[in-house]
């Protein structure tokens, strides 16, 4: 699966309730975790990789794969951390971000089975940085807004550049199959 950057309107959508955990969502699972892998990350939201479904995967340090399909943060403690964070969807990019340290949450595994957690620690964070996806909300809109507008600008640059090469490559492959094209025609 292709994991969405900043810059596409997708991620800032606020994401659609499960409405059962069918055989499809099963399998979105499962690609969202090899995703996830191959990038090397720790938590992937659907919407990150286009689906706008209340649902996220973690992976932390402990190995554990946890599924949260249509979770609800029911409570956060008034204890805060400031740790610095990123993110699949924003590439190369790290800001010290502060969260509380603890929440407890609510949601649906892979089989529809209903969990409550209590996490603290990185745990905690993921969940919270993860949840915020559903919600159209990037880690970048928590911390320093100025760091966010420059990293905003940085990356509408980066797709500037990127449709600008896509353009050119596009434009070098209609010469190749015009003068294909020519080419044939002449030889009739």
């Amino acid at each position: 699966m292709e994991v969405l950057h900043l810059g596409n309107p997708v991620l800032r959508e606020k994401s659609e309730p499960v409405a059962a955990v069918t055989q499809e969502i099963v399998q979105l699972v499962s690609d969202m975790f090899e995703t996830m892998d191959m990038q090397h990350g720790v938590g992937l939201a659907a919407p990150q990789v286009g689906k706008l479904l209340r649902m996220f995967v973690i992976t932390i340090d402990d190995g554990v794969r946890r599924v949260f399909i249509n979770p609800q943060i029911i409570e956060t403690s008034v204890e805060t951390c400031e740790i610095e964070e990123g993110c699949l969807s924003i590439p190369d990019v790290w800001e010290s971000i502060t969260r509380p340290s603890r929440v407890t949450v609510q949601a649906l595994d892979e089989h529809g089975r209903p969990f409550t957690i209590e996490a603290d620690g990185y745990l905690a964070r993921v969940i919270q940085h993860e949840y915020d996806h559903l919600d159209g909300v990037l880690y970048i809109d928590r911390g320093d807004a100025e760091f966010r507008d420059k990293t905003i600008a940085k990356f509408e640059r980066r797709a500037e550049r990127r449709r600008q090469k896509d353009a050119i490559k596009a434009a070098k492959a209609a010469r190749i199959e015009a003068k294909k094209a020519a080419k044939a025609a002449s030889r009739c």
